[in-house]
């Protein structure tokens, strides 16, 4: 039996290279105008349309900086800010290579009780003193990926995350450590009794509902603190960073100073948690309500249930096995499939007189910055899907009981926020509600005939719950630090979710009186109310163990019970209240050109292909909004004892894509010359240009991609004089055309590859130019892939074809068959046909120590031709077999790696024994 390795060696430059994947390297379009302000050691960088909140932002962050980075000694930094408002995804993030950090300037439609823009600041911030405080901010020219690398190996992502968390949650009056339903999932698994690994919390489950890293971080921040004081965490970095070159350096930093390694400091607090948590539920006059859905063996939740007329439940369903969409339920609980969705930030919808309304994100095909939230509608009746907006930034679509006025928040590009009408048939804009105060509004609704309107407001002061009625505006819930969030018309009264007991659950207010009374009693979290028709009786959403449940309740309204939340922060001092005299300067802002900061060197990092036989240097440099990247390098190709030289660019900011890459390379080649091998030894220079245009877009839960590209290259090779007269010393520009179009449905996160999706590829290549050589080479690839005969399974079919004559007449430009390198051929490769399928069998979740953490097994059957028609017909594969991968975690470290092994039997008239590869690779 003949052994391959296939392996990939993780050194920490591959690790940066990959974890730089969670950033956002999208363009946004042309037609942006950027400005700049630079102000207490922040360049911030924004369009033009956005000025005031950059104005707002560049007081705030030079106010602020010293008091969030004072507890890891940091007090100045110098790092550049982009503000982002393309887009309709709320987020930010801070990196290295190139060191920047990106706000995303849309708030969410449920979050925090204080202002978006405020609460990035102090978390991001905090990440920018972390990085400051790991890496310094001196060192070796150009040293960014190098310290990103160290910093993803010597310091675990929850901890810098719960850190962040626990920042924004000690120096303001809100934070996320303060919301009940943040930490819910983890009370949760720790009340029925599940005992998570470490790495099961912290790394997730393609099973169970687990915390997340967030959770987990804040959590462990929080008990490291209470038991060691705040400077507890500057502790630790500072004795990673003087000893920095040691396996697991946290854990074994953490455990000098508290004399607990990781997993055992997070068995401490988990038995604290246990503790804190069942005191708090046996304080708690909980009720058990029982569920109205099928009860599952995976995570799964069933979003926003609402009654039809017959009785049936309208919902949005979510599993680890199964994309969103909506289903309907039966009294008996049997499940319909009603429609699949596209993709939501959060899962939201409306129903009445037979019509759904939901949202949607849809892309720029181009300018992956821009995206828009469009309204999406389905009517029951006619079976009729109709997107109703198009390139618009709706969020939260509300229609009103008599199914004929709709309401939306609409966020304009200079941030805006204003409540829109819109009218049902063709999605126009028919009235707009002022917000002079721009509040962000969350979650709007109207009463049964749409005479009467109920948002949620937010700033800085907290939140509100306003009502409109006759003209006359009135908040009935002033700046409250309660997580209040979709209030909903009924019986003359408005429901709405909040924590006023400690946990999430749903309650009434009386407009006449403001009085407020409990309407559930959930254990863990009630959300998402809806009505009966008579007002008797509500749907809501019951959170347990496997995720949000179906749950039913008489209206029985009872009084606000005391509240038993465990808050495991901080407490926030007046003087800590790091928003509380925030400047009101106006900076001078001047223009910002993308074109004459497209250079912007960061690193000079270590390169290596898989066998480490050609290492060296590059210096790499990246502009700050992702249009321009650049690199240059040396290698040493240790096979032939020689020095390459490389170069590259890079440009995004078009439509098309620019590539131009340079080597001046070593090369050594055999050749035939009058019935003798010579070998030839020589340097050529090659001059690589190519074009392509990505487009891509997405039409709810299909998503469509096209590529067209073109490319060209000019080879000089520089010859001894001998050589020179028998071999070609130019390749004068052969051209290469290439045409691709994919499209796929969504896939659900226990899927290993595409349950139908078609994808096909064209390629050309010929020499137009030259005159001393021709040839041509024609390739064609594609992949249909097809369920398979259960969920998560898939079948794929591959067809690979390729015509090929001079000069391309040994490429070889197609899909082979597994094990062709090894396989002695019969013909010249032609075409070749392979089929595969996949599926996963097994989630053990399973934690072998520190060594690694397996998330899933999955197993694969192949049975690939080649040439079939002449070598091989359908009954006599040329390699067939099966394999056995896994995906895990090593050592602890944040990458997936897929570690498995395959075994091919090849055809008999080959020859050949069975080849055993084992199979290595990583992602993130």
């Amino acid at each position: 039996m003949k052994i391959k390795l296939l392996t990939t060696t993780i050194l920490s430059f591959t690790f940066l290279s990959g974890f730089a994947q969670f950033f956002d390297e999208s363009q946004t379009p042309l037609s942006v105008k950027w400005r700049q302000i630079e102000h207490g050691g922040f360049k911030i960088i924004y369009p033009a349309a956005i000025e005031k909140d950059a104005q707002r932002m560049a007081n705030t962050f030079a106010r602020i900086y010293p008091t969030v980075g004072r507890s890891l000694t940091q007090q100045k930094t110098l790092i550049p800010v982009v503000l982002q408002n393309q887009g309709t995804t709320s987020n930010g993030f801070v990196q290295l290579a190139p060191k920047k950090s990106q706000f995303y300037t849309i708030s969410p439609q449920q979050f925090d009780s204080q202002d978006w823009l405020n609460n990035l600041a102090v978390h991001e911030l905090r990440h920018v003193a972390q990085f400051n405080k790991i890496t310094g901010t001196t060192g070796f020219p150009f040293p960014e990926e190098v310290y990103f690398g160290y910093l993803g190996l010597s310091t675990p992502i929850w901890f810098l995350e719960g850190d962040a968390v626990s920042t924004e949650t000690e120096l303001t009056y809100a934070g996320r450590g303060r919301q009940p339903n943040w930490i819910m999932p983890f009370r949760a698994s720790l009340l029925e009794g599940k005992n998570f690994s470490y790495s099961k919390s912290y790394f997730g489950s393609e099973k169970d509902v687990t915390a997340g890293y967030y959770q987990l971080g804040y959590l462990i921040n929080s008990q490291l603190q209470k038991q060691y004081g705040p400077s507890i965490g500057n502790q630790i970095l500072s004795d990673i960073n003087q000893r920095p070159l040691r396996l697991y350096p946290f854990s074994q930093s953490l455990k000098k100073i508290t004399g607990k390694n990781t997993n055992q400091y997070y068995l401490q607090t988990l038995q604290q948690l246990r503790k804190d948590w069942q005191q708090q539920d046996e304080q708690n006059k909980s009720i058990n309500y029982p569920s109205l859905n099928q009860r599952s063996s995976y995570a799964t939740s069933y979003h926003l249930p609402t009654a039809l007329p017959n009785g049936d439940i309208l919902c949005i369903k979510q599993s680890k096995s199964e994309t969103p969409r909506f289903v309907i339920i039966s009294p008996n609980k049997k499940e319909k499939l009603l429609l699949k969705i596209g993709y939501q930030e959060q899962p939201w919808f409306s129903y009445a007189e037979n019509t759904i309304v939901w949202e949607e994100q849809r892309e720029d095909p181009r300018y992956k910055q821009r995206s828009y939230n469009v309204i999406c509608t389905y009517d029951l009746q006619t079976g009729k899907l109709n997107q109703l907006t198009h390139k618009t930034r709706l969020f939260a679509p509300s229609i009103s009981a008599n199914g004929k006025n709709l309401i939306a928040v609409n966020i304009d590009l200079s941030n805006h926020y204003n409540l829109v009408m819109l009218d049902l048939v063709t999605g126009k804009i028919t009235d707009s509600i002022p917000n002079p105060a721009n509040d962000q509004l969350q979650t709007p609704s109207l009463n049964a005939d749409g005479s009467e309107i109920a948002w949620i407001a937010v700033n800085e002061n907290g939140k509100s719950l306003w009502v409109k009625n006759n003209g006359k505006t009135a908040a009935l819930i002033s700046n409250t630090r309660q997580q209040i969030s979709r209030p909903i018309f009924f019986n003359g009264k408005i429901a709405f979710n909040a924590h006023y007991s400690g946990i999430d659950n749903i309650y009434e207010l009386d407009p006449a009186n403001k009085k407020i009374s409990a309407l559930t009693a959930s254990k863990y979290g009630a959300f998402n109310p809806s009505f009966s028709a008579d007002g008797k009786t509500m749907l809501f959403n019951n959170y347990q163990l496997m995720g949000f449940e179906i749950a039913k309740t008489d209206i029985k309204p009872t009084d606000i019970p005391a509240s038993g939340f465990v808050y495991y922060g901080m407490p926030t001092k007046k003087e800590d209240y790091v928003f509380e005299s925030i400047p009101d300067s106006t900076f001078t802002s001047t223009k910002y050109s993308p074109l004459k900061h497209a250079f912007n060197f960061h690193s000079i990092s270590p390169t290596s292909d898989d066998a480490v036989e050609n290492v060296g240097l590059q210096l790499k440099s990246n502009d700050l909004l992702n249009t321009t990247s650049f690199y240059t390098g040396i290698t040493y190709q240790s096979s032939l004892r020689r020095v390459e030289y490389s170069a590259g660019l890079s440009y995004r900011a078009l439509y098309p894509v620019f590539n131009f890459t340079y080597r001046n390379r070593p090369r050594l080649a055999n050749y035939r010359f009058q019935n003798t091998i010579n070998q030839a030894q020589w340097r050529e220079d090659y001059f690589g240009l190519t074009a392509n245009l990505p487009l891509s877009f997405n039409s709810f839960n299909h998503r469509f991609s096209f590529v067209g590209e073109t490319g060209t290259y000019y080879v000089n090779r520089h010859f001894n004089p001998v050589d020179a007269s028998r071999l070609a010393n130019t390749i004068a520009f052969p051209m290469t055309y290439r045409i691709g179009f994919n499209h796929q449905l969504r896939s659900a996160e226990r899927d290993i590859a595409p349950r139908w999706a078609q994808v096909i590829d064209l390629k050309f290549q010929n020499l137009p130019f030259d005159k001393n050589l021709t040839g041509k080479l024609f390739a064609f690839e594609s992949y249909f892939y097809f369920p398979g005969f259960a969920k998560n399974h898939t079948f794929l079919a591959s067809f690979n074809y390729q015509q090929n004559s001079g000069t391309f007449a040994s490429v070889n430009d197609i899909p082979t068959v597994y094990g062709y390198n090894q396989v002695a051929a019969k013909s010249l490769l032609k075409n070749s046909l392979l089929l595969n399928y996949r599926f996963p069998f097994l989630f053990p979740d399973l934690e072998i120590g520190s060594l690694a953490y397996i998330r899933n097994v999955r197993a694969g059957l192949f049975s690939h031709y080649e040439n079939i028609g002449s070598d091989t017909n359908l009954s006599q594969p040329k390699t067939f077999g099966l394999e056995i991968k896994s995906d895990m975690n090593l050592l602890r470290y944040q990458p997936v790696a897929d570690v498995g092994a395959r075994l091919i039997f090849v055809n008999k008239i080959y020859n050949q024994n069975p080849i055993f590869e084992l199979l290595f690779n990583y992602y993130f």
